[in-house]
């Protein structure tokens, strides 16, 4: 009897495996959109930021 319980368990916390996959690849997706959007201008900013400390 406790065995079953255990499985069903399981069974619920596995999920929805394909959802998932999507969600993961829905969110690389984005990071590489906004990576590629905002990392010059993150370069530029890190750069500068980097001038000011160094004094170069």
């Amino acid at each position: 009897m406790r065995q079953g319980w255990m499985r069903r368990l399981a069974a619920e916390e596995r999920g929805d495996v394909p959802g998932w996959v999507l969600i993961t690849l829905m969110t690389a997706g984005l990071v590489i959109l906004i990576w590629g959007l905002a990392g010059p201008a993150l370069s530029q900013i890190f750069a500068e930021a980097i001038s000011k400390v160094t004094g170069l």
